[in-house]
């Protein structure tokens, strides 16, 4: 996509919501990964606007993601609510994967909760369980930010702090309120849509990844380009290859969501109360 389009499309993207927004001013965006939309269902007095009728949206093809953005209240913050993701697997370019971040941007949010669905490497990442991103390692080989300087973003952002520490330590304090056993660990990005094989899960280990999966990188390098603070939340929702004898499936994925999203809903919703 082109400079002046990229332009062009999350700014026709956000004039167009803004008429659904109405007098709502959105502080916090939640980015829904892999079986996890029914966390949706939980904002008081939804509005919510098919991916297909937003300027510049394509829809997703993804099993298990939706295709709206839900407007509302969530524990007395406005929220928009995005129910599925782009991925750079399903051909999409890394500007498209982005764009709804940038929209968020200019509609004035501050912070981005986003979450996915990942493989654990970590030998006490069991599924189904939540990790708090603290950093990820990008070996997806693109970048959204390759081309034109996208305004006000820097040419060359900061990405020492990706993972807000102070959200990260108010979601901690949140899950020991509720009492869920929520770990911390490193985020792998990886281009897929093949799941890995063991000799690169081996390699990942030693490079310090705790889990791994195909998603969330590119936008958390768009959310800090433009100044938004991020929290990450993965589910666990598999043992990565070459770690059980058991073969990947996304049945497994989506299976691992269902048990783990009550406590993904509780968390957030207790997070958002004191933010």
């Amino acid at each position: 996509m082109k400079t002046a389009t990229v332009t062009k499309a999350y700014q026709n993207a956000a004039d167009f919501l803004r008429g659904d927004l109405g007098a709502l001013e959105p502080r916090v965006a939640i980015v829904l990964g892999s079986g996890l939309s029914s966390l949706a269902n939980t904002i008081e007095h939804p509005t919510a606007v098919p991916f297909t009728s937003i300027p510049g949206f394509p829809t997703t093809s993804v099993r298990g993601h939706g295709a709206s953005l839900v407007f509302g209240k969530m524990s007395g913050v406005n929220v928009i609510v995005q129910t599925g993701r782009y991925h750079l697997y399903e051909g999409h370019d890394p500007a498209t994967i982005v764009l709804p971040i940038r929209v968020y941007a200019e509609l004035g949010v501050e912070t981005l909760i986003i979450t996915n669905a990942a493989g654990g490497i970590r030998s006490s990442l069991r599924p189904p369980t939540l990790m708090l991103i603290a950093d990820h390692i990008n070996l997806m080989q693109r970048s959204p930010l390759v081309g034109s300087v996208q305004k006000p973003e820097p040419r060359f952002p900061d990405m020492s702090e990706p993972y807000d520490r102070r959200l990260r330590s108010q979601a901690r304090a949140a899950a020991r309120e509720l009492g869920l056993d929520v770990q911390v660990g490193v985020y792998a990005g990886v281009l897929g849509p093949s799941y890995e094989t063991p000799a690169e899960i081996r390699m990942l280990e030693r490079e310090g990844a705790d889990a791994v999966g195909m998603s969330t990188v590119p936008e958390v390098i768009a959310a800090r380009a433009r100044g938004l603070k991020v929290l990450g939340i993965s589910t666990i929702s598999n043992r990565a290859a070459g770690m059980t004898a058991e073969p990947l499936s996304h049945i497994e994925v989506l299976a691992a969501a269902r048990l783990v999203k009550t406590d993904l809903e509780a968390l957030v919703h207790r997070f958002l109360r004191d933010i």
